[in-house]
């Protein structure tokens, strides 16, 4: 029987990550190349299209992967862990990542392609005691700071919400302070 034949009747020919019925295709999972049972799976155009090219990654298109993720079938438990991944910053998909569990020759195979892995040149904002900030965080201010380029002095113990992060220095978050927007230096702020 052919690879083509099986995959249609291992899915029911649906697309065995989102369910979809329409413009079904025989994708192999990254990077093997042998077409085998192990690392292809039965896809529509859509989650193809998606899983190959990240910049048109729709975060909702795959809140199926809530029921796919579960599948006994090794190829679409890689491709799941690694679509949860890629969206891990959405906050629901790492939920998922939490809870699912491969084994250690299959999350070897998800990983393969460095899908899920950190950039080792991101920038990590951290205040103070080591913490790490993210944009949209609250933070305090430990310290008097003058604000340079005015008169004003922004008092610790000031709350500064809604933070923006400097994408290019570690040391530089942007808040207000009352009506001021300031630049401050996270050596001088504690997350609330």
């Amino acid at each position: 029987m052919s690879l083509e034949r099986t995959l249609k009747k291992r899915s029911n020919l649906v697309c065995e990550l989102c369910s979809c019925d329409e413009n079904l295709q025989v994708y192999l999972v990254p990077p093997l190349k042998d077409e085998n049972l192990e690392n292809a799976l039965m896809v529509c155009k859509t989650c193809v299209e998606q899983i190959e090219n990240p910049e048109a990654t729709e975060a909702n298109h795959w809140r199926c992967l809530n029921d796919s993720m579960w599948s006994e079938h090794k190829p679409v438990q890689v491709v799941a862990w690694r679509m949860l991944s890629r969206l891990r910053k959405e906050g629901w998909p790492q939920d998922l990542l939490d809870m699912m569990y491969l084994d250690e020759e299959t999350l070897a195979f998800a990983k393969a392609t460095g899908e899920g892995e950190d950039d080792p040149n991101k920038i990590i904002h951290r205040d103070v005691n080591g913490v790490v900030l993210e944009a949209g965080d609250s933070v305090v201010l430990i310290k008097d700071l003058k604000v340079k380029g005015s008169s004003m002095i922004a008092k610790q113990g000031t709350a500064v919400r809604n933070i923006r992060l400097d994408k290019d220095n570690e040391k530089y978050i942007e808040g207000k302070v009352g009506p001021t927007q300031i630049v401050i230096i996270t050596d001088y702020v504690k997350k609330l």
